[in-house]
C-alpha cells in the first residue's frame, strides 16, 4: 500500500468514526455498543471512495461526510446480518467476534437494521439528499446488495454450479453494488457526469470480489480476519474454481488497468484512486 493510500484511508476513518460519533453522541446501552462494535476495524475503502470522489468534484469533507458515514453504517449493517446462523453463519469478523456471538442474535438484528436506518438519516444531510437517498436505496436493496445476496442463497440450492455470467451478476449486487456507489457519490452530490467513476466503480467492484476469492484459497484465517475455505468446502462457485488462481488473477489485473484508465480525465489529481484500484488485489484481508 502506498504512504499517500494509507494516509488517505487513515484520514477518512477518522473523519467516519467522528461523525459516527456526533450521531450516536450520549446514546448507551446494548444497541448503541454493538453499532460501534460493528464499525470499528475495517478498511474503510467505501467511505474513502466516497471523500475521494467528492474531492475530486469540489465537494468540501464536511459536506461529504455525511455519505461517506451512511455507506460505511450501510456496509456495517449487511457484515452483521450476514453472519448470523441464518445466513453465512460466521464466529469471526474483522479478527473479532462477531455481533451476534458478542452479544446474542437479536441485538445483531437489532443494531443491523439501526445502522440502515441510520445510513438514511446522514444521507439526508449529505448534498442532493434526495438523489443520494434513493440512490442508496436501489444499491442496498432488492436491485443491489440485498438482490445479489438472495441470489447467493438460491445458488446453494440450485442443484448446480452457477456459470461465470451468473456468478458476475451475483457479485454485481452482492459486493459491486456498495462499491460502485461509493464511486459514484462524489459526482453525484456535485450533480456531475457520472462515467468515469461508474466505470472505476464496476471494475473495482469485480476486481474485490476476485480478490476475496482468491483470499479464501490462499489466505489464512488470522490475516483475513475470518473463516477462510468455506466456499470450496460448500462447493460454492466462485471466479477461482471458474477461471483458476491463475486465470483469476489475470482477470483481476485486467480489471484494475480499467479502473485506472477511466481516470484519466481526472489527471494526477486520482493517483491515490489508482492506487487504491492497485490494492484491492494485492491486498491480504
Amino acid at each position: 500500500m502506498s504512504a499517500d493510500l494509507k494516509s488517505g484511508l487513515g484520514a477518512a476513518q477518522r473523519a467516519v468514526e467522528e461523525r459516527l460519533d456526533q450521531a450516536l453522541a450520549g446514546e448507551t446501552g446494548d444497541l448503541a455498543d454493538a453499532m460501534r462494535y460493528a464499525m470499528v476495524g475495517g478498511k474503510g475503502l467505501r467511505g474513502f471512495l466516497v471523500l475521494e470522489g467528492a474531492r475530486l468534484h469540489g465537494i468540501a469533507e464536511a459536506d461529504a461526510v455525511h455519505a461517506a458515514c451512511a455507506v460505511e453504517a450501510l456496509h456495517a449493517y449487511s457484515l452483521v446480518h450476514d453472519d448470523l446462523p441464518c445466513m453465512d453463519d460466521d464466529d469471526l469478523r474483522r479478527g473479532q467476534p462477531t455481533v451476534h456471538r458478542k452479544w446474542d442474535e437479536a441485538i445483531a438484528v437489532l443494531a443491523g437494521d439501526a445502522l440502515q436506518t441510520l445510513t438514511f438519516e446522514l444521507l439526508a444531510e449529505a448534498p442532493e439528499p434526495l438523489a443520494m437517498v434513493r440512490s442508496m436505496a436501489e444499491a442496498a436493496g432488492r436491485r443491489g446488495m440485498v438482490g445479489g445476496q438472495m441470489l447467493d442463497i438460491a445458488a446453494e440450492s440450485a442443484g448446480r454450479p452457477l456459470t461465470l455470467e451468473e456468478i458476475t451478476t451475483l457479485q454485481d449486487g452482492k459486493t459491486g453494488a456498495l462499491l460502485l456507489w461509493s464511486a459514484t457519490a462524489g459526482p453525484r452530490m456535485a450533480g456531475e457526469d457520472l462515467t468515469a467513476l461508474d466505470t472505476y466503480g464496476r471494475a473495482i467492484g469485480l476486481a474485490f470480489q476476485i480478490a476475496d476469492d482468491l483470499l479464501d484459497v490462499e489466505g489464512s484465517a488470522e490475516e483475513v480476519g475470518k473463516a477462510v475455505g468455506k466456499d470450496a468446502d460448500a462447493g460454492k462457485a466462485t471466479f477461482v474454481s471458474l477461471l483458476g488462481v491463475d486465470g483469476s488473477k489475470r482477470r483481476a489485473a485486467e480489471l484494475v488497468d480499467t479502473a485506472c484508465a477511466a481516470l484519466d480525465g481526472y489527471g494526477a489529481d486520482a493517483e491515490t484512486l489508482r492506487a487504491l484500484a492497485r490494492f484491492v488485489i494485492s491486498r491480504t484481508s
